[in-house]
């Protein structure tokens, strides 16, 4: 397929599209009401290199894409302290070379009707006590640890229990649950519900959230992961965030999140850490709204994978895609990464944004982690360069109507040393254009 036959067929796609506030839940439906929503999505990409980065050959990943996504929606809240959501999502990847088959060759994959979300929630979230039972997204912070992933196409949501307080200036959350995996050409089922799967991956915590300090949202967190499968995983996530108002600071905006990690991964001992430090500047009476920042991501690696101790640290369920290069090459794992950050808005319905990255491992001794926190760019290479390269994203979001959002972006990586020391290291290209409708 040619890159003009894919920007043909996006013209006569139904429009769905990209929102930047897409990971929220259905927002609550009005009391003794059915209501029905609908959102629908395509996207087109095109990569080269991006997995190989090898000019000389011709993967099943060089390749331009369609991926369509449909979302229907029942709301019902028959009473004030009752409210019932069920949610069917369909994925579709059409016209690449790769399998249709989440996962494979990275591919977004196929994955007809299924249930994404369906829960009753018990009380009233917005003060005092509830409880919400069932499958449902989870969202929590700035999404770097728990998050319904909504830049992949078939996103990501739990089978959980879920307990909500809310005071005047303050919540706090515990939970239980388990991520719901993706079977092709079945149900999809968590571990929770699947009896046949031995790995029983469970996944929990505690998330407190205040504006006591009336400039900035504080958070602290303590989340448990726990797998029976690869020799057994049992560890703690300690963390804290904190994020400021840049309307209540003259314009300056600061955040900052930091986690600690320890107790066992796959069998072996886990001590881990990972941190972010980001602020800048927004011209807030400027027509154009710029902002200039600056920030750096670090997170550990492993040093010694024959010592029978993990310093990897566990990124849990992201958005990686939002915050370490659009190209999805990169995970908070093993990671250095300095970034610059400039948007501005000609118009109330566009913006534009240009971000510049660098990357270095943390640890040679550790593996380059794409952004599923699974797939090594290359096989651990003790002794190469540690500088993997650097990466540039042009992004451009118009909220064309009040239901349609296009989003169109180009990304460029330029190969550095650690790819010329373990083999190809060819410059690799990233672009789409993505839109999305919602009632």
């Amino acid at each position: 397929m040619t890159r003009a036959t894919l920007l043909a067929t996006l013209a006569f796609t139904l429009p769905p599209a990209f929102s930047s506030a897409g990971e929220k839940n259905a927002a609550p439906a009005a009391e003794d009401t059915l209501t029905f929503s609908l959102e629908a999505r395509v996207r087109g990409e095109w990569r080269e290199n991006n997995y190989d980065f090898d000019n000389g050959t011709d993967a099943l990943t060089d390749d331009q894409w369609l991926l369509t996504r449909l979302r229907l929606g029942v709301d019902w809240k028959p009473a004030h302290w009752l409210h019932f959501y069920v949610e069917g999502q369909d994925t579709r990847e059409f016209f690449s070379d790769r399998p249709d088959v989440i996962g494979q060759n990275g591919a977004e994959g196929d994955d007809p009707l299924d249930l994404r979300q369906g829960y009753v929630e018990i009380g009233e979230p917005q003060h005092g006590l509830s409880a919400k039972i069932g499958r449902q997204t989870m969202i929590y912070g700035d999404k770097r640890l728990i998050s319904s992933g909504e830049w992949t196409n078939p996103s990501r949501s739990f089978d959980s229990i879920r307990f909500h307080y809310a005071g005047e200036k303050w919540w706090l959350d515990a939970f239980t649950s388990s991520v719901v995996r993706f079977r092709d050409a079945e149900f999809n089922l968590s571990d929770w519900l699947d009896d046949a799967d031995a790995r029983d991956e469970f996944f929990s915590g505690l998330y407190f959230s205040t504006t006591a300090l009336d400039v900035q949202v504080t958070d602290v967190y303590v989340l448990e992961l726990h797998e029976e499968d690869k020799g057994g995983s049992d560890f703690v996530t300690l963390g804290t965030r904190m994020k400021a108002d840049p309307l209540k600071l003259a314009g300056w905006d600061y955040e900052t999140e930091m986690a600690v990690q320890f107790g066992e991964r796959f069998g072996k001992d886990l001590r881990a850490f990972a941190g972010h430090w980001g602020g800048g500047y927004n011209w807030l009476h400027s027509s154009w709204k710029p902002r200039v920042g600056l920030e750096y991501n670090y997170s550990t690696g492993d040093s010694n994978a024959a010592d029978g101790r993990v310093g990897t640290f566990q990124n849990l369920f992201p958005t990686n895609h939002l915050y370490y290069g659009y190209m999805d090459v990169f995970s908070w794992q093993n990671l250095h990464n300095p970034a610059l950050k400039l948007s501005v808005e000609p118009s109330e319905k566009v913006k534009v944004g240009l971000d510049y990255h660098l990357f270095w491992l943390a640890n040679t001794n550790d593996a380059w982690y794409r952004s599923n926190q699974i797939t090594t760019v290359r096989p651990i290479t003790p002794g190469a360069g540690s500088y993997e390269g650097s990466e540039i994203d042009f992004t451009v979001l118009w909220k064309a109507l009040k239901q349609f959002d296009v989003q169109a972006g180009y990304s460029h990586f330029f190969a550095g040393h650690y790819l010329s020391d373990t083999g190809a290291s060819s410059d690799s290209d990233f672009a789409y254009l993505m839109m999305t409708f919602k009632l």
